[in-house]
């Protein structure tokens, strides 16, 4: 199975993640990297967390994100833990957010 382009530097392969669109030649989803942007993490600074990534692909991911937020964050969903399974002292830490 061969993968598909989708941007600059988005792209989806079947065989990592189940087809979910990732950065090419990586693993990491432009989930992550939403899921950091929706924190309140600047663009800039999501690279401290994911330092394998360049801000132009940070940007890309963002960008391809706001032209297909049905589809990620439908991602986002199938992905949350559920609240029961967070430990009690995270729950806390993220209700103070």
């Amino acid at each position: 199975m061969s993968s598909k382009t989708l941007s600059r530097y988005v792209n989806r392969n079947p065989e990592i993640l189940g087809g979910e669109p990732i950065i090419i030649g990586t693993r990491t989803s432009v989930r992550a990297i939403i899921g950091l942007w929706r924190m309140g993490i600047m663009p800039e600074e999501i690279l401290n967390h994911l330092p394998h990534l360049t801000l132009a692909q940070v940007f890309d991911a963002l960008s391809f994100y706001l032209d297909n937020q049905a589809e990620i964050n439908e991602y986002i969903e199938n992905n949350r833990v559920p609240n029961e399974l967070v430990h009690p002292s995270v729950r806390a830490i993220l209700t103070e957010l």
